[in-house]
């Protein structure tokens, strides 16, 4: 399975773009479309769009394949989506220690869903773009669209 298009603008919208390095609200060096600047990494120079995007196309297989290797259960579009872009925000690490990935892996799926709303603090404190985040991949996974996508596929 794959990030669907509607998932990758959920990324896009989300992250924005910037060609340069920044902080993000955790305090991790970012550029592009939200990519976490590695150690080994350097952008003295910045980076155009193409650039970002193609950081951005390596960034969500990485996801993609975290999602794979962590859920042991059969996933709709919407909801493969909205742990990509868990994934991609928050790292596989973070899916892996989960309550949601616990309560998916056991089959219940809506447990596992409302997991995603407790994801919405940076800092200790309830952030509003992570909570508005968290709130759009929930309606990703609960939506009719999505499931019957996946059905027909």
């Amino acid at each position: 399975m794959h990030l669907s298009e509607e998932g990758m603008g959920l990324i896009k919208k989300s992250e924005g773009f910037r060609n340069h390095v920044y902080l993000d609200v955790a305090g991790f060096p970012t550029i592009g479309s939200g990519h976490l600047v590695k150690p080994t990494e350097s952008f003295p120079a910045g980076v155009t769009e193409p650039q970002a995007a193609s950081i951005l196309a390596t960034d969500v297989q990485q996801a993609e394949q975290a999602v794979a290797r962590l859920v042991k259960v059969a996933l709709t579009q919407g909801q493969f989506d909205a742990l990509v872009d868990f994934c991609f925000n928050l790292g596989a690490s973070r899916l892996a220690g989960s309550t949601l990935l616990r309560e998916l892996n056991a089959g219940n799926h809506a447990a596992a869903a409302q997991q995603l709303l407790s994801w919405d603090h940076a800092g200790g404190v309830v952030n509003a773009g992570l909570k508005g985040r968290r709130e759009a991949e929930l309606k990703l996974w609960t939506s009719e669209s999505s499931a019957l996508r996946t059905a027909a596929a």
